[in-house]
């Protein structure tokens, strides 16, 4: 019996690393953006700007979680920009059924430099999403998505 409690807390503490492992948000960096952008050349890919503490981004992240369930091919990326924990953002993105795997969170202080990597024109604010289209066409959205324009967008063939 005691080994086979042994064996049982074993199991499930290597069932939990591995969620949490899977579950983890990827680090996001200053140089990032163009190993981000380059993989979805040709294609087209929206990333969404957040974060934990802004309510906007709070009210609206459900949405996204319901746009993706019901348009499975959209490919979008998540970057939560708040100095929060990264399991504080996992946990809102899985809470509004957002898978976070994939998806990042700063690795260090959202400063001009990343900003600036990133679009010259933007001052942090948050919500912000870029509509990358299949040509590399940048439409930059601020604020609350529209998601009937966003899926009229991949429609079209972005």
């Amino acid at each position: 019996m005691k080994k086979l409690l042994s064996i049982l807390f074993v199991l499930l503490a290597f069932i939990q690393s591995a969620y949490a492992q899977s579950s983890a948000l990827k680090p996001y960096q200053k140089g990032d953006w163009k190993t981000v952008t380059k993989s979805y050349a040709g294609q087209p890919i929206v990333i969404h700007f957040w974060g934990v503490t802004c309510s906007p981004c709070a009210k609206e992240m459900p949405l996204w979680g319901k746009f993706l369930s019901q348009n499975k091919n959209a490919k979008i990326i998540f970057i939560q920009v708040d100095d929060v924990p990264s399991e504080s953002a996992s946990k809102m993105l899985t809470v509004a059924n957002v898978n976070p795997v994939g998806n990042y969170t700063l690795a260090s202080p959202f400063d001009d430099a990343l900003r600036y990597e990133i679009d010259p024109k933007w001052r942090g604010e948050t919500p912000m999403t870029l509509l990358i289209d299949k040509n590399g066409k940048v439409i930059r959205k601020t604020g609350s998505m529209d998601f009937e324009k966003l899926k009229q967008w991949y429609a079209i063939g972005a």
